[in-house]
């Protein structure tokens, strides 16, 4: 997300209204409820994770050990058995 200046965009009179509150400091304006994306939808890391915890659970059931998908998948070891049982439970 980029920066924009404000005196590009807002009318003077909400310029100066702002002002009164926070003169000069940077300020984050949330977007409205109903233009929001879920988590990992813009940029489709909740896909991407899904696919890879789906991968996990098949070489796990496969025979993989714990220990060798916490060293392939670069995580712990109790974050693979998350993975299992989340995915246990969700079948």
């Amino acid at each position: 997300m980029g920066y924009m200046r404000a005196e590009e965009i807002l009318p003077l009179e909400v310029i100066e209204m702002i002002q009164q509150y926070v003169d000069g400091a940077n300020i984050y304006i949330p977007r409205k409820e109903n233009n929001r994306s879920g988590w990992g939808q813009a940029n489709h890391t909740r896909e991407r994770l899904r696919t890879r915890d789906e991968a996990i659970y098949r070489e796990y059931l496969a025979g993989s050990k714990v220990e060798h998908l916490a060293e392939k998948y670069y995580l712990s070891d109790k974050s693979i058995w998350r993975i299992i049982r989340n995915r246990k439970n969700a079948v």
